[in-house]
């Protein structure tokens, strides 16, 4: 297994992102892997045709971000999303699909997973997107996300209208601040983008958002705004 390390312009050595590309179509995923090496800081290193085929090389590579499609034989992309997810914790995963159902995006949320790109993206943003899930950012396409927030406002609905059960354990109580950035997170804002609202640095976005999932037990930033409407910690019309 080869190793890429590139040296930052202060000198500092660093690791290029490792990338292993899940999809049933040849041509496609071996086009996206021929984009993705013309990147200096990625790394293709594996390719599977399907959804056992890319748990079995994410847990034999322990790639930093798995691009999986949703629809292959055998095991389909969000059950493997979900195995990947609980084996090999520290990967991200990015769907990319054609398909634009609501259910699927949901799922993919619940699954861990930290992107849903449709395949009609340009291909020369996919490599700013595995960048951006890296750096423990949602990536979402545009139509997505628009189903995601109308999503998250009838789940508040529906909250509303549920009983509410006896309570086991109180919910993580989360700080002003964090609360403030999980808001900011539901707009689809990045991280730059929120340290520039709230006036603090990008890393100290960083460390809030570490502990946000930290303290709802959960795998992504999409998770965390689908928890915090659940729970009714914050609102979104």
């Amino acid at each position: 297994m080869s190793l890429v390390l590139l040296r930052c312009h202060h000198g500092a050595v660093s690791e290029a992102i490792r990338v292993l590309i899940a999809d049933d179509h040849t041509l496609l995923r071996r086009g996206l892997a021929v984009v993705l090496d013309t990147e200096d800081d990625i790394e293709v290193v594996g390719e599977a045709s399907n959804g056992a085929e890319a748990l079995h090389k994410a847990e034999e590579l322990a790639p930093d971000v798995v691009i999986l499609d949703v629809r292959m034989p055998d095991t389909d992309g969000l059950t493997a999303c979900a195995a990947i997810k609980r084996s090999v914790p520290g990967a991200k995963v990015i769907m990319l699909t054609s398909s634009d159902e609501e259910t699927d995006l949901y799922e993919a949320v619940k699954s861990g997973a930290s992107g849903y790109l449709l395949k009609s993206v340009l291909p020369h943003t996919i490599p700013d997107a595995l960048r951006a899930v890296q750096r423990g950012e949602s990536q979402v396409s545009p139509s997505m996300a628009a189903k995601l927030m109308t999503g998250f406002a009838a789940l508040a609905r529906g909250a509303d209208a549920a009983p509410v059960p006896d309570p086991v354990a109180p919910a993580p109580k989360l700080t002003d601040r964090e609360m403030e950035v999980l808001k900011l997170v539901a707009t689809g804002r990045n991280n730059r983008e929120i340290a520039k609202e709230l006036f603090i640095t990008e890393n100290t976005v960083k460390n809030h958002v570490r502990n946000i999932l930290e303290k709802l037990n959960l795998h992504s930033r999409m998770e965390a705004v689908v928890y915090a409407v659940r729970e009714k910690l914050l609102e979104i019309t």
